[in-house]
């Protein structure tokens, strides 16, 4: 008995040496505490780090200025290449719901209006900009947890912590079964939840193969920006949309 207690009590502090704990949330109390941070966001800016496996590709990363209110209105432009100087402005109801967008490069001065999910567009994405940002990843992290836990499928831990763009983070893993991957969006995710804000500021999906398919960062991210009409307004004198 003395031989087993001290060995757990190695593994303990191993395990604490490591920065693991031996307790982890419940699931659904982890989404539930994530939403509700979130629910109380009403618009926030960050530059987003974006990298995608299209058709069994690993894309470069992309580097994105971005701002966002609620309940959908987005302006981002890339800032370091690929794509630099290219922008996109998408606002719910506005623009007959179209994309306003221009590349960089030499011909910036071409704006173009497109359907989010025009096939030139989703050639090189997985996601349309209708499906990206905070918000709607929460929400789909939220779908595949929940409907793990319905089918007693989940493998979930939030007992590491890291830090992600100057700010503690605790890990959180949601690993699906393997076998079954192709039912869910990925067979592991990894998210980086901000320890004081509950926000989501980094998430990889791997798939079934263990390989990156999707990475999200949001770093700088600021939850009260001064952000007015002007920033999702095409005319903006900072913007080059023409």
């Amino acid at each position: 008995m003395t031989r087993i207690v001290c060995s757990a009590l190695f593994v303990l502090a191993a395990m604490a040496a490591q920065g693991v704990s031996a307790d982890t949330s419940d699931p659904e109390d982890w989404l539930r505490a994530a939403e509700a941070a979130y629910g109380k966001v009403t618009s926030y800016t960050a530059v987003l780090h974006k990298q995608q496996r299209v058709a069994g590709k690993l894309l470069p990363e992309e580097t994105i200025l971005l701002k966002y209110k609620k309940p959908f209105s987005v302006y981002m432009k890339w800032i370091k290449a690929p794509y630099k100087g290219s922008e996109l402005l998408y606002i719910a109801g506005w623009n007959q719901n179209q994309i306003r967008a221009h590349r960089g490069g030499i011909l910036w001065f071409i704006t173009r209006n497109v359907d989010p999910r025009d096939p030139a567009l989703m050639a090189s994405n997985l996601r349309p900009v209708t499906s990206m940002g905070i918000g709607y990843l929460l929400e789909t992290v939220a779908m595949n947890i929940r409907k793990a836990i319905k089918t007693g499928e989940l493998t979930f831990s939030d007992s590491r912590q890291e830090t992600v763009y100057g700010k503690s983070t605790v890990i959180v893993e949601a690993v699906f079964p393997k076998e079954r991957a192709k039912d869910y969006e990925g067979w592991r995710f990894v998210i980086n939840q901000d320890i004081e804000t509950k926000m989501l500021v980094r998430i990889r999906i791997y798939d079934r193969d263990d390989q990156l398919t999707e990475n999200y960062g949001y770093e700088n991210l600021d939850l009260d920006p001064a952000l007015a009409d002007a920033d999702f307004d095409p005319k903006n004198l900072e913007y080059r949309f023409r």
